[in-house]
């Protein structure tokens, strides 16, 4: 199954992100078998950052929350919330994939 995990984080703390952004990064990195894709969301009107998105690969969202319980962001506290989503990808490439 796919998921796709929305993070809403705590803006406020751009020191503690950049202090653990490489971590972050490698953790991505060695769970790229999993997470196919991530990167952060800025908001259209003004272009401030908005959170961010992981498209995940797993069995069910446990596997997903465990995974996201991994990331070095995590027990940092720059994490305010997360929703977990199963999605269905019915077009990619040009084509229909149903």
């Amino acid at each position: 199954m796919i998921y796709a995990v929305l993070f809403e984080d705590n803006e406020s703390q751009t020191d503690k992100r950049r202090e653990h952004m490489a971590a972050h990064l490698a953790f991505l990195e060695r769970n790229a078998n999993r997470i196919t894709a991530a990167g952060p969301l800025a908001d259209t009107a003004d272009g401030n950052p908005a959170g961010g998105l992981w498209l995940v690969s797993a069995e069910d969202a446990g596997a997903v929350q465990t995974l996201i319980e991994a990331d070095p962001f995590w027990p940092t506290g720059l994490r305010r919330s997360h929703r977990i989503l199963q999605w269905t990808q019915v077009f990619a490439d040009g084509a229909r994939n149903i």
